[in-house]
């Protein structure tokens, strides 16, 4: 069993709320500085930016994860990680059609940018990305599943889109295997008030800034020892899905 530091909640420039200096490069440097292994891209409602996120993560020497933090209907934000970033991309062509169309605000909400793997802006999202799809809670896991990806609900310990505080408690069904914290130290409570024993736990920065990208502090123990990121992906979605 080896150690992997790990950051699987992180916003590029794609997320209206997130900074323009957040690029795929920046976002793989940082990542680099804070001597990261395995890193996962969520931008809101897309996964436009994982393409170039990868080419990124590749001169770093960082295992790149494909992802996005949906809203569902509800309103909760909820992580999906995809083992491969062809699932990542199929996922977001199936989306669009089940997101609701609002043009955004760039004056009130900041830009949306899509980049190259250079950094260079290729395109710019016209529509809003952080309001809620039509997929609901119970809906998404299987969804997502069906893309080579497992779906977990985001930060359960803050009041903004957590699952708690959307909906009083920790929902009995889906059944999720995992569950995010924004605070490690929020964990050992919310496990016990709302018994979560059991679940698989993880700790994720949000990161909308480069300088909130989590330190070397908190892994996974994975059965791998081999150095392509096919692999270490594989040993990671095994250890999360178990």
């Amino acid at each position: 069993m080896n150690k992997y530091y790990y950051d699987l909640h992180i916003h590029s420039c794609l997320s209206p709320c997130a900074d323009n200096d957040n690029t795929p490069n920046n976002l793989a440097g940082m990542a680099s500085l804070c001597k990261l292994d395995i890193i996962a891209l969520t931008d809101h409602n897309s996964a436009k930016n994982c393409p170039a996120f990868f080419e990124a993560c590749g001169r770093y020497g960082i295992t790149p994860v494909a992802g996005m933090e949906l809203t569902t209907a509800e309103d909760i934000h909820a992580i999906c990680l995809f083992e491969e970033l062809e699932g990542a991309l199929e996922f977001d062509t199936a989306l669009q059609s089940r997101r609701m169309l609002i043009p955004n605000r760039t004056d009130i909400f900041g830009e949306q940018l899509i980049l190259d793997g250079g950094d260079n802006v290729i395109e710019s999202e016209e529509y809003f990305l952080s309001n809620a799809t039509d997929i609901s809670l119970d809906e998404a896991p299987k969804l997502v599943e069906k893309y080579s990806g497992i779906c977990y609900p985001a930060h359960i310990d803050r009041q903004a889109n957590g699952v708690i505080s959307v909906l009083g408690t920790f929902p009995e069904t889906p059944e999720f295997r995992c569950i995010e914290f924004n605070l490690a130290e929020n964990a050992e409570e919310y496990i016990k008030k709302y018994k979560l024993t059991g679940k698989k736990i993880i700790v994720s920065s949000d990161a909308h800034y480069l300088t909130e990208l989590k330190d070397r502090e908190n892994y996974f123990e994975l059965d791998s020892t081999a150095d392509s990121d096919v692999e270490i992906r594989k040993s990671l979605f095994k250890y999360l899905k178990e």
